[in-house]
Parts: structure tokens; sequence; C-alpha cells
């Protein structure tokens, strides 16, 4: 069943202003994209660039979906600022865990943390609790453990499908939907932008891409001296490739980019990879610092372009711009 959509359009007395398509990805990115993709959907507030359809992909869910129910940007803002760690996380004790292993060889053990209480923080900042009454089409990728596909999520209950595309592995215990068991949707994909693309009729996709990158100078000696060794290497694991809507470089100083859509239906993406301070998981302390930047970021790199998008996005570039090939 297909979301409510609310268009793009503001009424003021018995004319409507009628705006362009746009639709908005958001990355996977750990506790860090958080912070990050509410600074980005602050800034599209700002720059008044309304949302026709949005996809997220782990921590893009969680914001996404929390947004896209109608929930407020300042009052998940006051719920950020305020969350604590066992909101969210609470890993099973040490002494449990290796009893476990010692005594059952592990069986059983599929995560450090239940996703319970992530799943409740989710229902209590959800304005709706089901895609269908979302304010825009909304969707979330995970993976089901049970085949190993892509699964993207736009029907049913909210919380528990957009805790199922965050559960990261090891951190996370799989989500249980429907008889599936779903985790982090960033092991196949970290921004879902088939997701929405051609399904909307959008003239615009604004990727936000806060995912870590894989960095080939550190080796996995480095990792093993830095806090979460285990994540170190799972995020190694998770982003040893770059997704093809950015460059095939591992660095890149170029924080904005566009190009047309590989699918040929002529929509415009344009992609934000923010340079944004560390936030190592599973702390919040410094999140605040990086919902800043990211908002700030934004504005600076959209203001150029905050015309062209409020009328005709497709008419920014030149026809002939190159579409990207992500048949790989």
């Amino acid at each position: 069943m297909m979301n409510k959509s609310m268009m793009n359009q503001n009424h003021v007395g018995n004319t409507v202003a009628k705006y362009p398509r746009m639709g908005v990805l958001l990355s996977s990115g750990g506790g860090r994209g958080v912070y990050a993709h509410t600074g980005f959907l602050s800034a599209l507030e700002t720059l008044k660039l309304p949302i026709t359809a949005l996809a997220g992909c782990s921590a893009g869910a969680l914001v996404g979906g929390i947004v896209a129910s109608g929930t407020s940007l300042p009052d998940w803002v006051a719920a950020l600022n305020t969350v604590q760690r066992k909101e969210f996380w609470r890993p099973a004790s040490l002494p449990g865990l290796l009893w476990c292993m010692f005594r059952d060889k592990g069986r059983g053990i599929t995560g450090i943390s239940d996703t319970k209480w992530a799943i409740e923080f989710c229902q209590k900042n959800l304005h709706v609790k089901t895609f269908e009454e979302c304010q825009f089409p909304f969707y979330a990728l995970a993976i089901d453990l049970d085949s190993g596909e892509k699964t993207i999520f736009s029907e049913g209950e909210l919380a528990p499908r957009i805790m199922a595309s965050a559960a990261i592995p090891i951190v996370y215990q799989p989500v249980h939907i429907d008889d599936k068991y779903f985790c982090d949707g960033a092991v196949v994909d970290f921004a879902p932008t088939d997701a929405i693309c051609c399904l909307h009729n959008l003239d615009v996709v604004i990727v936000h891409h806060v995912s870590q990158r894989f960095d080939k100078n550190k080796s996995i000696d480095h990792a093993r001296t830095e806090p979460w060794t285990l994540l170190k290497i799972t995020d190694r694991l998770l982003y040893r490739n770059r997704p093809w809507y950015l460059s095939d470089e591992g660095a890149s100083s170029q924080q904005i980019s566009s190009q047309r859509c590989p699918c040929g239906c002529g929509a415009i993406i344009i992609v934000i990879e923010p340079e944004l301070p560390e936030l190592t998981w599973p702390m919040t302390k410094g999140g605040a610092q990086v919902l800043y930047e990211a908002e700030q970021q934004t504005i600076d790199l959209l203001t150029p372009y905050q015309a062209a998008l409020q009328t005709d996005p497709r008419g920014m570039f030149p026809k002939n711009i190159k579409a990207c090939d992500n048949s790989d």
C-alpha cells in the first residue's frame, strides 16, 4: 500500500504554490549519522525545501522515520539533547555472555544488546505508528537474514522496521518481523536511491551521505588500539566500497556533487558528503556539534541553488550532464 502523500504544496488563501518534487535519501552512519541527518533536515526546513518522499538506511531510517511521522524537528532535537544511552542500548552483562559462550558454545547469542529499548525509544518519539499514516512516503532499508535479500519497508508498524534497518550486526540482536529476522541495511546498500527516485516522478533527489569511509591508510593493527575494536572491524567490512553516487576515490574534498538519475527519468541527483567530527559509539556527547556542523554545511552548500531547487531543479544543469552507471 502506498503511503499517504502530502504533495509539495503550500496553501496561501485560495491559491496554491507548487514546488518541484524533491526526494531525500539519508545514508547509514551510526550514532553520528543520527545527529548529522537531523541537522541536514533542519537545514532543508530553513531553506524552505519541502520533501515529497524520503528513504533511509540505518541512522537515516531512524531520523527519516521520525520526521516523516510528523514529529517536529524542534521536538526531535530536544529528545536528542536529553537522550540517555540506556534508552537505546543496553548490552548484556559480560559474565552472562561469557557463561553462555562457555556453557552453550555461544548458542543463541545474536547480538550484544536486545533491540526492545531502542524500539521503545522510536515509539516514544513517533507522531504516528505506521508507514501509511506518514506525512509523505517513507521507506526504510534492511536486510532479510533468512534470504540475505535487500528489503525495503514501506508499510506496517514504523518502530520495529526502523530499528530493523538500524540493527547493527554484533551491536544489536536482529529484529523479528513477520516470522523473519532483519538487520542493518548498510550490509547491502548505504542509501536506497531506487526506493524513491523513479517511483514518485521526482525532479531532484538530495542524498545526505554520512557513512564512515574505508581508510586504506589505517591497518587492522590501528583498529586494535581504538575503542570498540569489534565495531572498527565491522566498519571495515561494511564500508570497503563506495556507493555508486560517490566518486571512486577513497576520500574526496568535494562536499557537493551532482549527476542525473541512472535510470533515465531525468531527475537530478545531488549528493552532500559533509566533513563532520567523529562520534564514537555509543557516545552522545558531541552530538550537538555534529548536528550543528551538518546543518550549517548544508545551508552553505545549498543556498546558491535554493531558488533553482524551489522552481526548476532539472534546469539547474545542462541536459547532457553525465548519468552515472550503477549497474555494478
